[in-house]
């Protein structure tokens, strides 16, 4: 079984890089390595690695895979890093951010749905991703205790760029939020230089809402 799942994340790694969203090797073999079926209810775990989101539970959902290589690889991660993730669900996304920085990055995956983060919690733990802690909050505070971060990853639609994130990013920090409304998000790269911010337009995205002080 463990081989026959190893030869699905190939085939969905060669998919993602013919289809242009996979670009680097970092990142490709991070989604190769990262057993994305682990991370989703037991029912839905032979659709694992069909490129395409899935219901986790409490009207939540685990991201299509090539929305996971084009966010992860839009953050331009490097080894090392301290990445604040929110919307953190059932832990996948953080998990495959955790392969890229290396042993020596940090991920802080915050998840406003405990039952989730408990869940996202012990799989992380029974696979040994040692680099990533689980905090329950609400992501659109962030979290001030570990900040500021190198990178700051958004898998939630935000009515606007939340100010106290911003706030969490050092001169060089990069941050991915989806932006607009319920149905319909912009996906923007924003990046700190000094007292500067430059928002770049990535493209119309679709995820659920953030939920918390400033979210919906």
């Amino acid at each position: 079984m463990i081989d026959d799942r190893l030869m699905e994340r190939k085939r969905m790694v060669k998919h993602l890089q013919r289809i242009g969203y996979l670009r680097t090797d970092e990142v490709a073999r991070a989604m190769e390595e990262v057993p994305r079926h682990l991370f989703l209810p037991d029912s839905l775990s032979h659709r694992a690695y069909e490129d395409c989101p899935l219901p986790i539970g409490s009207g939540q959902t685990i991201s299509a895979p090539h929305m996971v290589a084009l966010m992860v690889e839009e953050l331009d991660l490097k080894e090392g890093q301290t990445v604040l993730e929110i919307g953190g669900g059932r832990g996948y996304h953080a998990a495959v951010i955790s392969r890229v920085i290396g042993e020596k990055g940090r991920v802080i995956s915050m998840e406003i749905l405990p039952e989730l983060a408990e869940n996202g919690r012990m799989v992380l733990q029974e696979l040994g991703y040692r680099n990533v802690e689980v905090v329950v909050g609400d992501g659109s505070l962030g979290h001030e205790a570990c900040a500021p971060y190198h990178r700051i990853s958004v898998a939630c639609g935000a009515p606007s760029v939340p100010k106290k994130l911003l706030r969490q990013l050092p001169n060089g920090g990069k941050m991915l939020i989806p932006v607009g409304g319920p149905y319909h998000q912009e996906l923007y790269r924003i990046t700190r230089t000094g007292n500067k911010i430059r928002k770049e337009g990535l493209g119309g995205v679709l995820f659920v809402p953030l939920v918390g002080e400033h979210g919906f």
